[in-house]
């Protein structure tokens, strides 16, 4: 998994054992942070010694969906690639709950997926198609920069 938070740059390498269903690719973008899991599955002994692919930015694909800066959930956001869903979440930390707000890929919104990362983030989680969908709301909390790395937490622990 490949993530990027506040122009840090991470990458994670999990070499385990998936079920066929969290054996997937997608990306997540929230504006100031993106994730991209990339998943290369086999299934013979051993034989994950491959390294996946190394990430890269995918070109604008011409979406767009709210994303949250701040207190503010009315900023739009330019999708990328595969990103075509609109993405919005409850993060919990503590008492505090944060929206965000912003694209992510087919994938990362599949019931199993949506379902292990509700479960990680203590909150909901609901994707749309279409321009705008996940309409704006204001928020009083804080962005959270640790969401993509969290997401490595629910794919890859």
């Amino acid at each position: 998994m490949n993530s990027k938070a506040g122009g840090l740059e991470t990458k994670r390498v999990l070499r385990t054992c998936f079920t066929p269903d969290e054996c997937f690719n997608g990306s997540l973008n929230l504006g100031f942070s993106q994730a991209v899991i990339n998943t290369m599955c086999c299934t013979s002994d051993l034989c994950n010694s491959q390294d996946v692919p190394d990430w890269s930015i995918s070109s604008p694909n011409g979406k767009k969906c709210f994303q949250c800066d701040e207190k503010d959930c009315t900023k739009t956001l330019t999708c990328n690639g595969n990103e075509d869903y609109c993405i919005s979440a409850a993060v919990k930390a503590g008492v505090t709950t944060t929206k965000v707000k912003g694209c992510a890929s087919k994938t990362i919104c599949s019931h199993s997926a949506t379902e292990q990362l509700s479960a990680v983030i203590g909150g909901e989680i609901s994707c749309c198609q279409g321009d705008l969908c996940n309409r704006a709301s204001s928020t009083t909390a804080h962005l959270l920069l640790f969401v993509a790395p969290l997401i490595s937490l629910v794919f890859f622990s």
